[in-house]
């Protein structure tokens, strides 16, 4: 079963123990009145009660505040892959100061998803404190006992990535691990990022003991053990990684790592491997198109596992629980959609001529209300991993004007895991293991279409072999809301963004070897395929072919309409991170304090 046929109908046991609640219970957020009367005894008394109250807290990850839109594509922008919504108005307080590093302290876009977050941890809190303390727990069924251990383990887990998100966002920050109401004081001062991860790397070695393997369930989007193990690696790899320290640490306002790192790189390596030894519950789609067109595009289970961890949206045309991927970022069909993420015609060019991503990733076209096509400039690209004409089909594809598709958020697939493998292996030893090598040529290969023969030689050293785990996570992830933050973790945001913007301006300028790929290139016009004369590839003819239409390629375009935007004001040792929303500080009269130079 689908969790959006059940977030429909949480709305009261969400409300049942006020759990709109957050961390931040001032006064302000305290004059809510509840949505119904039931105590706690009701909600914890069974296992039907007990998951819809874990339901609620995986409530907190969908919708315009959570990965509907904003955390999904507000806040992971810009990198060195693409940008976020360029032109004008900016600066605007809004979603392309965040893209573009303008962002202050009232940016209009912080405060709900931080407090989402926020609620997100204090519904799990609810639910990891009373789950346990169930007689059912620890004297019903067998059956009873499975269902509540596993439903505390994806509290726990739920827990873990609400925290991940807050953390990598705003660095350190107040932690709280039980419910509010067991808490004497809730303005707390914030807590060292290292001691949250430590806790929450500890809680998903807990929830590994309690969740069961994808295939020993029913089929649906929540979590199964292969999630909680791969957050796991996720988190440690951020534990071990380089981030943005405050100025009273022991670090000094720079970005570092701790001294210990290979520890937690040790931990994701294991947990990669254990997922790993078990392809009987994930391996890869032979097809990488197939997990965006005909799984997550189709709102369909992916049926390999290679996704482990979604964001079920309800389909319900709703702000509270449903995404507007296709609707703010991709193609437009008919003129409708926003088309707001623009592909830097840099990342066009990582990928070689036969790599089969790069047409799933990067849309060069819009469709028109007849469904032909129009090429997109070199400078316009647009993201197509969750594209309009995937999603919709027929009337709907030209007419509708809705803004919410019901398409999942991937949080985490299997070719992360194998690349995060590869890594922490290459990490720890100094040099790849014949295994992690596999794991990267694994990835490799499918992008290929199964053809070892054209991924190429793959390095032995560690240097080598850590620019092409580097390189092959930009490939195969791009889009779905990871790129930031790897470069952040490996302290190459300041690096990536200095070098893409170089770039840009030589492609702009047609200078070497720019100048040996097309200025222009020709689309067929009126078709209902896309039809390119020529190649990407080299620099072809300046004469437009009979029956097609031209669109600026590398163009001095590129310059206006991207460089005038493009991580215009990111600032190194200061940008990494987002300011902590102004409405919050106020909140807390002084106690939390703003920090990295905001």
């Amino acid at each position: 079963m689908k969790l959006s046929i059940i977030h429909k109908n949480i709305v009261k046991p969400i409300c049942m123990l006020v759990l709109l609640t957050s961390v931040f219970s001032c006064k302000k957020y305290l004059t809510n009145d509840p949505v119904s009367s039931f105590a706690p005894e009701y909600v914890f008394s069974d296992v039907v009660n007990a998951q819809k109250a874990v339901l609620g807290a995986y409530a907190c990850l969908a919708g315009d505040q959570g990965y509907g839109i904003r955390i999904s594509m507000y806040y992971s922008y810009d990198d060195d892959l693409m940008m976020g919504q360029g032109s004008t108005p900016y600066p605007d307080n809004e979603r392309r100061d965040i893209a573009h590093y303008n962002v202050t302290a009232s940016n209009t876009q912080l405060a709900a998803p931080f407090l989402q977050l926020y609620a997100g941890v204090e519904r799990a809190n609810l639910c990891i404190y009373y789950i346990p303390k169930m007689a059912l727990y620890s004297s019903g069924s067998e059956q009873q006992k499975k269902d509540l251990k596993r439903l505390h383990g994806e509290a726990l887990t739920l827990r873990a990535q609400f925290y991940l998100e807050l953390l990598r966002n705003w660095g350190d920050l107040p932690a709280q691990y039980e419910p509010a109401f067991q808490v004497a004081d809730l303005y707390q001062p914030k807590t060292d990022r290292d001691s949250i991860y430590n806790h929450l790397l500890d809680d998903l070695a807990l929830a590994e003991t309690l969740v069961p393997w994808r295939t020993e369930v029913s089929k649906d989007e929540r979590i199964t053990q292969g999630a909680v193990r791969g957050l796991r690696a996720r988190i440690a790899l951020f534990r071990g990684g380089y981030s943005l320290r405050r100025a009273s640490s022991s670090y000094g306002q720079t970005m570092a790592r701790p001294a210990d790192y290979k520890t937690y790189y040790q931990i994701a390596k294991d947990e990669c491997a254990a997922i790993m030894q078990r392809e009987d519950q994930h391996k890869l789609n032979s097809s990488f198109r197939s997990v965006f067109k005909d799984a997550i595009c189709a709102k369909a289970i992916e049926p390999n596992g290679e996704v482990l961890f979604e964001v079920s949206m309800d389909g319900g045309t709703s702000a509270l629980g449903d995404s507007k991927l296709g609707y703010y970022n991709g193609p437009r069909t008919n003129s409708k959609g926003n088309a707001a993420l623009t592909v830097l015609p840099s990342y066009f060019y990582m990928y070689d001529s036969t790599d089969t991503r790069r047409d799933v990733m990067i849309a060069p076209y819009d469709l028109s209300a007849t469904l032909t096509y129009t090429g997109r400039a070199g400078q316009s690209l647009v993201d197509g991993k969750f594209r309009r004409d995937w999603i919709l089909s027929g009337t709907d594809l030209v007419n509708s004007a809705a803004q919410y598709f019901g398409v999942n958020w991937p949080i985490l697939r299997y070719s992360d895991v194998l690349l995060m493998y590869a890594e922490a292996d290459n990490e720890l030893g100094g040099a790849p293991s014949a295994t992690a090598i596999a794991a990267l040529e694994k990835v490799r290969t499918r992008a290929y279409g199964g053809n070892a023969s054209l991924i190429g030689t793959t390095p032995t050293d560690y240097t080598g072999f850590f620019n092409a785990i580097v390189k092959e996570r930009a490939l195969e992830l791009g889009g779905e809301g990871i790129r930031k933050y790897d470069l952040i973790r490996w302290n190459l945001l300041s690096t990536r963004l200095a070098a893409v913007k170089t770039q840009l301006t030589a492609m702009a300028g047609r200078a070497a070897p720019w100048n040996n790929y097309p200025a222009k290139m020709y689309y067929k016009t009126a078709s209902t395929s896309l039809l390119w004369a020529g190649s990407f590839y080299d620099a072809g003819s300046s004469t437009t072919p009979s029956g097609y239409t031209s669109v600026n390629w590398l163009s001095p375009s590129i310059t206006t309409t991207i460089s005038t935007y493009y991580a215009i004001a990111f600032q190194n040792n200061h940008s990494e991170l987002l300011p902590i929303p102004q409405t919050v500080l106020d909140s807390y009269s002084g106690i939390l304090k703003q920090d990295y130079g905001y």
